[in-house]
């Protein structure tokens, strides 16, 4: 999704791909096969390049540093990026710059899971500090009885990240851009929905938010960037907790173009993907106004729809406002393939249009038109 932006600005973009078979080698005509945990295919794919960055944050650390020691301009740096690598490191930093975090704890054994949950009192989420998303390496546990059936997360990876489970409205994102000399731009705070543990649907901007609220979600956002040095664009999740403390507290950093973001493709003068070009080459940032009163961007999973093509004159005819956004991979249960955008006339419409994208998005999905579908709603999901 880099790859049209970076058509437009001239720029040429090579992709470190993990097999042939990759959706990005379809978008992007320089895309050598290589693995990303091996330093030597690291080097060599980077000779020639201006600038290394990411759309994951799992290359070792270790490897970004070497890359910098040969001469490698790497953005967003192993400083900042090892944040959104390990969980506990980013819970320590957000409490090092005073912002709002969950109570959270290092455990290193069952006991030690015990006794935090003693402590805060039950349920307890148990995340995996390294290598979880989508709901992955993240689970709950609801009693002190329970806490034995994590005995096998403890043997494969230790210390795991214990946090007490927090009592949230919603859950919203704050996203910005950071260029290396420093200036940054943020978009409006949105509202997220979360289907099992998988990003659902995004409302931009996240209506009915106290002003105050909105304002310091935004301003923590571009807080940790400038505290963290993180260069490019940078999601950072939360949880809107009214009447508590700043009324949101800080879920998890993602140093790249995020999920969350995609509404920007289709709703906001420069999208994420712009943006993080414009940054990592330190160029000037570009505006992040919204395009119309209200976004929504709706996911689309693999479903019974085999032949996504096949649907389009359906989904499209249904409404022919919406941009489509299919990510040309294999159609696997659950996976994401795709998503939708719309943007409406107005933020009292804000039904009609997430309607109106959840039709086109389950069309594609099903490959028919489901009588009767409705967007999930955030009380089903908070």
């Amino acid at each position: 999704m880099m790859a049209p932006a970076a058509t437009a600005l001239g720029f040429e973009l090579r992709v470190l791909a993990e097999g042939e078979d990759v959706s990005a080698v379809a978008a992007v005509a320089n895309a050598p096969v290589g693995d990303y945990k091996d330093l030597d295919h690291l080097l060599e794919f980077s000779r020639g390049l201006d600038v290394l960055t990411f759309d994951h944050e799992h290359v070792p650390t270790a490897h970004l540093r070497s890359l910098i020691d040969a001469g490698v301009n790497v953005h967003p740096g192993p400083d900042a990026l090892v944040n959104a690598q390990d969980k506990l490191v980013m819970r320590a930093a957000i409490d090092r710059l005073e912002l709002p975090n969950p109570r959270w704890a290092a455990v290193a054994s069952v006991a030690d899971l015990v006794a935090f949950g003693e402590e805060t009192g039950w349920p307890v989420v148990l995340k995996m500090p390294r290598g979880g998303y989508d709901g992955k390496g993240v689970r709950i546990v609801a009693s002190a009885g329970d806490a034995a059936d994590s005995a096998e997360w403890f043997e494969a990876m230790s210390p795991l990240l214990a946090e007490a489970k927090v009592e949230f409205s919603r859950e919203l994102s704050a996203m910005v851009a950071r260029t290396p000399d420093g200036e940054s731009r943020a978009w409006p705070v949105v509202h997220t929905i979360q289907v099992d543990g998988v990003c659902d649907e995004v409302i931009a901007p996240a209506l009915d938010i106290p002003f105050d609220v909105a304002v310091a979600a935004e301003n923590a956002a571009v807080r940790i960037a400038n505290e963290l040095g993180v260069t490019g664009v940078m999601a950072v999740e939360l949880f809107e907790t009214p009447g508590v403390g700043a009324g949101f507290l800080i879920n998890e950093l993602a140093m790249r173009p995020h999920n969350t973001g995609h509404w920007t493709q289709d709703g906001s003068v420069t999208s994420q993907f712009e943006q993080h070009l414009r940054a990592i080459l330190n160029l000037p940032l570009g505006a992040t106004d919204l395009l119309g009163p209200v976004v929504v961007m709706k996911n689309f999973l693999g479903g019974a729809n085999q032949d996504l093509y096949s649907a389009y004159p359906a989904a499209l005819a249904s409404e022919p406002a919406a941009k489509v956004h299919c990510y040309g991979k294999a159609v696997r249960p659950g996976r994401k393939i795709g998503h939708v955008n719309l943007v409406g006339t107005s933020a009292a419409d804000v039904d009609s249009v997430r309607q109106r994208a959840t039709t086109v998005a389950d069309i594609i999905r099903n490959g028919r038109a489901q009588a009767g579908a409705t967007p999930t709603t955030s009380e089903e999901t908070a």
